[in-house]
């Protein structure tokens, strides 16, 4: 392809910004660009000097951080003997996820813009900043940016005068070629070929450790509307331990251990059920094998599917069918429809007129790809097989706060589940595709194992022994603050204050026994709100109000942290609110002084928060 060669570099913890990138490599392609989207940890960054044209899509993490996969670029980036005419012959443009619920939105795309700018860089376009809070997601800010972006590469790098822009309704070439055997080969497994039961490396996406299920059980009232499950695995033999020495925050040196605040990520596969209806729409059979070839030189083949691979390890494993298909999906289904009356539609929801269209049909109510596939059937059944890696995403793990210490349970690591279940205008129940599969999985029927990793979570709590904590965790956002108390506990640390809310005290009060027994022992404080055990509503910020003496006593006098988990909504802001008002009336602060002491417990750390949509 003519001209230069744009590089896209992406930073990822979800898989969004992995996502935005390869899309980006695909409208690259369609205008004639040749295009590299990498990893910016794989990346070489000693070769950003001699790069014309860089992307940078990141995210940012818990407290403001860069995702695991740019850890080391950051580290390098960021390096004070840098030049500063170090990228001078670079144009680039950052484009930024992030959650506005969190005090440092966009935290690491912004002060990345700022980084290139003072080595150098010449930035095409101010920096995006994507927002999963928005209603259309991200999509809302990086769709505009876009259309502003490949004005201005376009406009430094003209496409030829004989070509044009390829368009929408022609497909570009797929990224791997799927060769069919004639027989069913020994190799072909529908096991995870890369899950491992020994210690000797660090249990990592590529290679999980295969835990033993012990306990799936559910903690709420059978009356209750929300299914919530204390679920604890066996990580015996494994190698993840509890990190020695400790430090605040914990290094990042410890890739076999766990503490207060770490996160297990959990690999979940499709329902058997989907599983079969996908092949069915499609004319799959799902005992047949194949294996992949790249199209591309630099692309590999996907490392977590076995070669040969069976069609139903790849549906079950890998493809991401019951996810809500995002915009390229609608794009590459118009490309291959056959049938002229659903390419038109497919056409208009890919479009950018019909970007609210696509939202009520498939955004707001939630429909997944494989429900799209059954209302498109013509399309659905002229889907060649080579074409399912580029159309489906892989399924990405989930994260879940760890709900344990191993001081208190050793060789046991608990989580706290909620099974994602609700109505839409949909007729069938939207449900979550991990927690579902969790709830599915019956130890009590036979051995259950589950692919899994830890890593640090967002929260990071101090070692000092005479630091109270404030710990405010409503709902199952308490669990990372269970695996904080018992910590603490175990190493003989007092001054734990801990705010849990729920509805009722005798349906969704998790672990209520267990504070009771600590509170006996002077280990711990608990301030519960039950929100609808009277007529006005009470919640953990009215409590925050009503101690506000308490509060501002532990946080200004005693140098306390706090800490907040739970939904991003409401809760935060509302929290944060609240917070607010304690430090005027009880701290005798001004409305600034306020804001500003609640910015520097953010900055200082001594204010972190984990929410989640």
């Amino acid at each position: 392809m003519p001209g230069p060669r744009l590089l896209v570099l992406f930073g990822s913890q979800t898989g969004t910004a992995q996502d935005v990138s390869e899309r980006l490599g695909r409208e690259a392609r369609r205008r004639r660009l040749g295009c590299r989207v990498q990893a910016l940890d794989s990346y070489p960054v000693v070769n950003l000097i001699n790069e014309p044209l860089v992307i940078f899509v990141c995210a940012t993490t818990g407290q403001g951080d860069p995702p695991d996969n740019m850890k080391d670029f950051w580290k390098f980036i960021f390096r004070k003997h840098l030049p500063l005419t170090s990228l001078c012959q670079m144009d680039f443009a950052v484009l930024g996820l992030g959650d506005s619920s969190y005090a440092k939105f966009n935290f690491v795309a912004k002060k990345l813009h700022r980084r290139l700018l003072q080595l150098g860089g010449t930035a095409l376009l101010p920096v995006c900043l994507g927002d999963d809070q928005h209603e259309l997601g991200p999509d809302a800010a990086v769709d505009p940016w876009l259309h502003d972006l490949w004005e201005k590469v376009l406009g430094l790098y003209p496409m030829p005068l004989d070509l044009g822009v390829i368009p929408p309704g022609v497909p570009l070439p797929p990224t791997f070629t799927l060769q069919f055997l004639p027989e069913v080969p020994r190799t072909c497994s529908e096991e995870p070929h890369v899950a491992r039961t020994d210690p000797q490396s660090p249990p990592s996406e590529l290679r999980p450790f295969l835990a033993r299920m012990v306990t799936n059980q559910r903690v709420t009232d059978p009356s209750h509307f929300q299914d919530v499950r204390l679920i604890e695995f066996d990580i015996s033999g494994s190698g993840i331990s509890v990190p020695s020495p400790v430090s605040f925050p914990p290094p990042m040196a410890f890739p076999h251990s766990f503490a207060a605040g770490s996160v297990v990520l959990i690999q979940p596969q499709n329902a058997a059920s989907h599983v079969q209806r996908f092949c069915q729409v499609l004319g799959l059979d799902p005992e047949r094998c194949f294996t992949l070839q790249p199209q591309e030189p630099d692309v590999p083949c996907p490392r977590r599917l076995p070669q040969p691979c069976s069609v139903r390890h790849l549906v079950s494993q890998y493809l991401d069918i019951t996810g809500v298909p995002r915009r390229s999906f609608f794009e590459l289904l118009a490309c291959l429809s056959p049938s002229e009356l659903e390419r038109d539609k497919l056409l208009e929801l890919s479009s950018a007129p019909g970007q609210e269209a696509l939202a009520e049909y498939c955004s707001r109510p939630r429909r997944t790809a494989l429900e799209v596939l059954c209302d498109f059937p013509h399309t659905a059944a002229a889907v060649p097989p080579e074409r399912l890696l580029d159309l489906f995403p892989p399924i990405r793990p989930r994260a879940f706060s760890i709900a344990s210490s191993l001081l208190a349970h050793p060789s046991r690591l608990q989580i706290l589940v909620a099974v994602v279940q609700y109505q839409t205008r949909l007729k069938e129940p939207r449900r979550g595709l991990c927690s579902s599969w969790l709830a599915s999985l019956d130890p009590g029927q036979g051995p259950v194992q589950v692919p899994l990793w830890v890593r640090p979570g967002g929260l990071t709590f101090p070692e000092t022994p005479d630091t109270p904590v404030i710990m405010v965790g409503p709902g199952t956002g308490v669990a990372p603050f269970r695996a904080a108390i018992q910590e603490r506990v175990a190493q003989g640390q007092t001054g734990n204050f801990l705010f849990f809310g729920c509805r009722w005290r005798d349906r969704d009060f998790y672990w209520e026994a267990e504070w009771k027994e600590l509170e006996r022992r002077g280990c711990l404080t608990l301030i519960t709100a039950f929100s609808r055990e009277q007529e006005q509503k009470v919640y953990v910020q009215h409590r925050l109000r009503q101690l506000g003496s308490l509060v501002w006593e532990l946080l200004h006098h005693r140098g306390a942290c706090f800490y907040l988990a739970g939904n991003a909504k409401y809760m935060p802001a509302e929290v944060s609110e609240a917070l607010t008002s304690v430090f005027q009336e009880a701290g005798g602060l001004s409305g600034p002084a306020a804001a500003a002491y609640l910015a520097g417990l953010q900055r200082t750390l001594r204010f972190q928060t984990e929410t989640w949509a």
